[in-house]
């Protein structure tokens, strides 16, 4: 056979395509498999990474296939994002031309591989009937109370006008002009997720040995259940006069009450509301105002990984147990959405509130001590121990003070016990044009009230004019002024979009139609199909896609839609690809190209070489020469297939009959088909198997039956189709008929033995090896195994003679 890659893999992608060879039947009787790599965002051309996350699904999906499932294996385009408007800004193409040229680029490409996606099911996120569904269930979530809308702080860009993303902000700085960005106090919407952080933490548990346990415990920290005790601190007299009398006090939440009388400081974080107060009526000093500011102007995510730093308020809080005053500060290390956005601090028990303590030269006062030894010097005391200046609590190891100081505080009125999640509802509301308008409208009469139903979708304007200051939308006034859909007077469409994540968090539901179909779901499609078998994608997504699909799951469940509660049954995190060592990108300039890799070698020697370099959730590192002998094996692959026999039926062998180098070419073809079915249904280590085809092939190629060989290649073609399917189907078609793709089934005889090796030893020191027959008497043993040492036994008198059946004999000789 003359291995032409091009030749081959474009006729079967034309006989798949003009086939429909890869959509799902109908036949929700059939016992099905539902096979999902991450969808793409279309953003021009397909990169390595892609190639490898769609290789190990599309083998998953092949496989299926052969084994009798039926297999939903669908791809669509997650379209809407800032780059499609960046392009807009930086080239002057529209968002939606850029997206769908894109789109269309990318599609050919990823056919190009050979992946046997559905067509029939492929759609875009930005198409209008998609974002139709998406805008009815935004309504019923609105209706439900389950989106709602209050004030938040958002990275604001006071040059262009917008709000940024927590990514699109560097070192404190806009990224696209560099000013300094501000936390601005805006209205935007939010989705009730604090709502299902039980949910979403308990179920954590059904996964279980199907996810990879680094992932759960991901999800598991991000939710961040914590049990604690919430109290007030009340301002002194002098402070709260300082104030205007509008403020008392301010919660805090701790979750060690055991170590609250070592408190030396309370800490609010730039953006509490006492904190505002202060700035907007001038209660503190420039510098320090705007040593505040500067600290507002950074997001959380990047205040997080700065050193600490503060500010003293000049205002003092109550101890609630000892009475003594509390200085209050300023520090950047609290959170706004974490608690109330204050905390008691504890120096010596906090290696947060250590470092900022010995920044600023305040007390540390220890109250937990070791059961034995000393307190360690220059850092905090975190460990378990024994409460001491704790009043009546000290003595208490600090489980059991922890218990006591909250019961106090109930008993008394002061405070409660509280369970405490950092998991914070959804703001999905962003300032820009490319995303699925949210559809609700502002009327001075009524309110907010959603778009009917029977107006949606909500499209986007195109005639636009993209510049990067401020929201598009906001300027179009014929799309922004509207009719109030309840009482019929002049209102205002809302111009926020919606967060992308949205998008990406039910698509998967809506792969179990036909993208023509008319509704959202269909309710027996659903229950058949999900949950998803196998979901594959990069760990970066294992928090926010991840947890985002799992509670939009559960949410459209309680609203009727599906009957699921979890999206994803297996999730594979596939690792990166890597060059010399870094990670690919066009900014290091060590990418490889994908649509040359396939024009040069063909799209199966990049499959194989994807799933054989590394196993899957392990990076894999860019080998050329490792291509090309990719490229060699399958040549190789191709040659041999001229010794074997054309059939249409495996052959049927008799085992017995065969001599020994047949016998061991069987033995590894069937090696290899159960280390198939071990890979995929277990250990997903696709180097191991193709390893195992590739010493199936150098046993066959030891021995000359020409059954062996027709059955060799009968079983190593089916194993290798999800792999390298254009050259199998190839084969499959000129040697078999087409009729080797089915299960194969693994035969026992294959691995029966007939002779076993045992090692001979005198005294003790192995002298040789035998070959004897299963089930040999101990007399013909022994024979062998004298004639086979007979240089060191001539002569000599054996005093025993020892058989370990299987394994050895043993002579011992005296002298």
């Amino acid at each position: 056979m003359n291995y032409s890659p091009a030749e081959i893999e474009a006729k079967w992608q034309r006989v798949w395509s003009e086939t429909k060879a890869y959509e799902p039947a109908n036949d929700f009787s059939k016992p099905k498999k539902y096979v999902l790599s991450m969808f793409p965002y279309p953003s021009g051309r397909i990169h390595m990474g892609h190639v490898r996350n769609y290789t190990i699904g599309d083998a998953f999906a092949r496989y299926y296939r052969q084994q009798g499932f039926n297999v939903l294996h669908p791809i669509g385009w997650d379209s809407f994002g800032m780059p499609a408007e960046n392009a807009a800004i930086k080239h002057g193409v529209h968002p939606k031309k850029w997206t769908y040229e894109n789109i269309a680029t990318m599609r050919g490409e990823l056919a190009g591989l050979g992946l046997s996606f559905s067509e029939e099911r492929e759609f875009a996120t930005s198409n209008p009937e998609y974002t139709a569904f998406e805008q009815a269930f935004i309504i019923d979530m609105f209706e439900k109370g389950l989106l709602y809308r209050k004030q938040g702080f958002l990275n604001w860009c006071p040059h262009d006008q917008t709000v940024l993303a927590n990514e699109q902000v560097v070192e404190g700085g806009c990224w696209r002009c560099g000013t300094p960005i501000e936390q601005k106090e805006m209205y935007q919407y939010y989705l009730k997720i604090s709502d299902y952080a039980e949910e979403l933490l308990e179920s954590l548990k059904s996964l279980e040995g199907k996810w990879p346990k680094q992932v759960l415990t991901m999800q598991e920290n991000w939710i961040g259940k914590s049990y604690g005790l919430e109290f007030r601190f009340k301002l002194d007299e002098a402070s709260e006069a300082k104030l205007g009398a509008v403020y008392e006090g301010f919660d805090v939440f701790t979750t060690r009450p055991d170590t609250i009388y070592g408190v030396s400081y309370a800490a609010l974080a730039p953006e509490h509301e006492i904190v505002r107060h202060m700035l907007s009526f001038g209660l503190l000093d420039e510098a320090n105002a705007e040593a505040i500011r500067a600290m507002q102007r950074v997001g959380a995510r990047e205040r997080a990984t700065q050193p600490k730093a503060g500010v003293a308020l000049g205002i003092d809080v109550i101890h609630p147990l000892t009475g003594a005053k509390v200085p209050v500060w300023v520090a950047n290390f609290v959170l706004t959405d974490y608690g109330s956005g204050a905390v008691m601090a504890v120096p010596a028990h906090d290696e947060r509130d250590y470092e900022f303590a010995s920044k600023y030269n305040l007390p540390v006062n220890p109250v937990i001590f070791p059961a034995e030894g000393e307190l360690p010097s220059g850092c905090a005391y975190t460990e378990a121990g024994i409460l001491r200046e704790s009043g009546e609590f000290s003595g208490l190891d600090n489980t059991a003070a922890k218990a006591a100081i909250m019961d106090y505080f109930e008993a008394n009125k002061l405070g409660k016990k509280v369970v405490n999640f950092r998991l914070k509802d959804w703001g999905i509301s962003r300032q820009r044009y490319w995303g699925a308008p949210i559809p609700l409208i502002h009327c001075e009469s009524c309110g907010i009230v959603p778009e009917k139903k029977e107006n949606l979708p909500v499209s986007l304007p195109e005639d636009v004019e993209i510049t990067g200051e401020g929201n598009p939308l906001d300027h179009h006034l014929s799309w922004k002024h509207c009719t109030c859909p309840k009482c019929g007077k002049a209102a205002i469409r809302e111009t926020d979009t919606m967060d992308t994540f949205i998008q990406s968090s039910w698509y998967f539901l809506r792969y179990t139609v036909k993208n023509d179909f008319k509704e959202a779901f269909d309710p027996k499609a659903l229950e058949y199909w999900m949950n998803v078998d196998h979901y594959i994608g990069g760990i970066e997504h294992a928090i926010l896609h991840l947890l985002y699909a799992r509670f939009f799951t559960k949410m459209l469940r309680d609203l009727g839609y599906t009957k699921s509660s979890e999206p994803f049954e297996h999730l594979l995190t596939q690792g990166m690809v890597l060059k010399d060592g870094a990670k690919m990108s066009k900014s290091k300039g060590n990418t490889v190209d994908p649509g040359e890799l396939v024009a040069k070698y063909g799209a199966d020697t990049a499959r194989l070489f994807i799933l054989f370099a590394a196993p899957p959730t392990q990076e894999l590192e860019w080998n050329d020469s490792a291509v090309e002998g990719a490229f060699r094996f399958l040549k190789r692959f191709a040659d041999r297939s001229q010794k074997v026999t054309p059939t249409q039926t495996i052959p049927l062998i008799d085992h017995s009959s065969l001599c020994k180098e047949e016998k061991a070419a069987r033995k590894k073809v069937y090696e290899a088909l159960k280390r198939a079915q071990d890979v995929y249904t277990e250990r997903h280590t696709f180097n191991t198997l193709i390893a195992g085809v590739m010493e199936a092939m150098n046993a066959l190629n030891e021995q000359n039956h020409p059954g062996v060989w027709s059955e060799g290649y009968w079983i190593l073609s089916a194993i290798m189709e999800p792999i390298v399917p254009h050259l199998c189907w190839e084969l499959s078609q000129n040697l078999f008929g087409g009729k080797n793709f089915g299960p194969q089934k693994v035969l026992d005889e294959v691995f029966e033995v007939d002779a076993v090796a045992l090692g001979v030893s005198v005294n003790g020191k192995n002298r040789a090896t035998i070959e004897v027959g299963v089930g040999e008497s101990n007399e013909a043993i022994l024979a062998a195994a004298k004639a086979a040492v007979e240089k060191w036994i001539d002569g000599k008198e054996i005093l025993k003679e020892i058989v370990v059946p299987g394994k050895l004999v043993n002579l011992v000789i005296k002298g």
